[in-house]
C-alpha cells in the first residue's frame, strides 16, 4: 500500500470513529471536516465499521459496582481476583472472589478440570459462564479479560475499579 493510501486510511478510521462516537462535531476536531476523496478512502471508511466496534463493544466488557453486588449474589458466575495473594492479605478482598495471580491466569484457564478444582477449589468455568476479573485499579484485570476473551471465555468481563473503588463504596470512613 503506497504512503498516500495509508494515510488515506488513518484519515478515514480516524473520521469514523470520531463521528460514531464523538458525533459530527468531533471530525472538524480531528481534521476531517470534509468527506473522503478518493475511492481507497471510501473503502477504508466503510471497513473502519469493525475498528468502530471493537472501541464500542469494550465499554460492555466491564462492571460497574452496582453490577458486581448484583452478580455477587449469583452462584453461576466465577469472580477471579487477579491480585497476588500478598496484596490480599494486605489491602483486603471482594467477597466471593477466587483469586488467581495474573501470572496464573493463562494456565489456569486452560487446565483440566479436576486439576483447576484440586488447586483453586473451585469449579473449572466453561466457554459460556461468566468470569469477572478485579485487581486493585482495574490494569490487571483488563489485562485478564484480554487472555480469557483469547482463550474463548466470550462472557469475561472486568471490574475496572478494582479494589480501589470496593473498597470506596464498602469502607467509605477509611477515606477519613
Amino acid at each position: 500500500m503506497s504512503p498516500r493510501a495509508l494515510l488515506q486510511l488513518r484519515s478515514a478510521v480516524r473520521a469514523a470513529w470520531g463521528s460514531r462516537v464523538w458525533g459530527a462535531s468531533a471530525r472538524c476536531f480531528l481534521g476531517q471536516g470534509t468527506a473522503p476523496r478518493s475511492a481507497a478512502a471510501w473503502k477504508a471508511l466503510r471497513s473502519s465499521e469493525e475498528v468502530h466496534h471493537n472501541f464500542c463493544t469494550a465499554a460492555s466488557q466491564s462492571v460497574t459496582y452496582k453490577e458486581l453486588k448484583n452478580l455477587l449474589h449469583s452462584k453461576s458466575n466465577l469472580l477471579i481476583d487477579v491480585r497476588e495473594p500478598w496484596e490480599i492479605l494486605e489491602y483486603g478482598k471482594i467477597p466471593g472472589f477466587l483469586n488467581i495471580p495474573l501470572g496464573e491466569i493463562d494456565q489456569a484457564l486452560q487446565m483440566d478440570s479436576e486439576d483447576f478444582k484440586k488447586k483453586y477449589n473451585q469449579d473449572m468455568p466453561s466457554k459460556s459462564d461468566t468470569l469477572v476479573f478485579s485487581c486493585l485499579g482495574g490494569v490487571r484485570s483488563k489485562k485478564a479479560l484480554n487472555t480469557a476473551l483469547s482463550l474463548g471465555y466470550k462472557s469475561a468481563r472486568h471490574y475496572p475499579g478494582g479494589w480501589k473503588e470496593w473498597e470506596s463504596y464498602e469502607y467509605p470512613e477509611k477515606k477519613k
